[in-house]
């Protein structure tokens, strides 16, 4: 199932190039990013937005390829959300430096709607919070093939990635050495 998900993700990133988004202040962030549906998620100096073309090709995003939205209905029917329907699929991609700092998923039009999210590649140190960026914070290993949806009262939470443990690496050329590959897929509208 991973390598049938990584090579769609190959696909996408072939027809929608990897761009790395900058935050307001104009400084690139650490990880580069792709996006396939109806709408992408980006970040340079008018702030965190979904827009329907790519930044730099201007070009519609492609589809989400079918074996990501399958796998992301599975898991949402698993959480009581049988109906889900994503029109956003994030592609996240850390070199084995990568991270990312604590964040709320706080650009979607409709908030009881989950986010589903699968790893792939080498392990993350996955950190989740809460309400609030200042509260405690755990540390959850996440490894490749795993999947994860924030939904309910969890939806919210802060979360990121503390760092990559390049050791545990699971190789596919959509993969950076050492790195890994996140896919978010929301509805954003």
């Amino acid at each position: 199932q991973q390598s049938e998900i990584l090579d769609a993700v190959a696909q996408v990133l072939h027809e929608a190039k990897p761009i790395r988004p900058r935050m307001k202040n104009g400084v690139p962030m650490i990880n580069t990013l792709s996006n396939c549906g109806a709408w992408g998620w980006w970040s340079d100096e008018m702030g965190y937005r979904y827009v329907g073309k790519h930044p730099e090709t201007h070009s519609p995003w492609p589809p989400i390829p079918e074996p990501i939205e399958r796998h992301a209905r599975v898991v949402a029917a698993q959480i009581g959300h049988a109906n889900y329907a994503p029109d956003s699929c994030l592609v996240n991609i850390y070199e084995a430096t990568g991270k990312l700092n604590l964040h709320q998923d706080a650009d979607e039009a409709d908030r009881t709607q989950p986010i589903i999210s699968f790893s792939f590649g080498a392990d993350a140190a996955f950190v989740i919070g809460g309400m609030k960026r200042t509260d405690p914070t755990q540390t959850i290993r996440l490894k490749s093939g795993d999947a994860m949806a924030f939904h309910g009262p969890v939806r919210m939470r802060f979360h990121g990635v503390k760092r990559i443990h390049p050791a545990a690496h699971v190789q596919h050329a959509a993969i950076p050495p050492g790195g890994r590959i996140n896919l978010t897929l929301r509805r954003a509208r």
